[in-house]
């Protein structure tokens, strides 16, 4: 188990996603997404094994939920710097967690 303040360690916060790329030089099929955290946190990267329930237009603007502050992590040539979180559906494919309406950038979950 861990305390309360322990979660709070993670810093849990909404984003718009404002580009979404094919990334063919990952392992696993993947984007390359550009997420807007607003201006405290401003724009940041990432990497997202979703290919299987998205398609790249369908991901601009849609609002996600991430981890901001996790170290970055170099992913084949791309530095992913955010972590886009999912749920695995039936078919063990990763769906976005996203608010359930429209929240300004860089709130924080709590």
């Amino acid at each position: 188990m861990i305390s309360f303040d322990d979660f709070l360690k993670v810093d849990i916060r909404v984003g718009t996603i404002i580009a979404a790329k094919e990334f063919p030089e990952a392992r696993r099929p993947a984007y390359k997404l550009t997420i807007d955290f607003g201006d405290e946190i401003g724009i940041k990267k990432s990497s997202a094994q979703i290919t299987q329930n998205y398609k790249p237009k369908q991901l601009i603007n849609k609002q996600i939920i991430a981890v901001v502050n996790f170290p970055k992590k170099q992913i084949g040539p791309f530095m992913s710097e955010v972590l886009v979180l999912g749920l695995p559906d039936e078919d063990e494919f990763i769906s976005l967690v996203s608010p359930g309406k429209q929240i300004p950038n860089g709130k924080r979950l709590f």
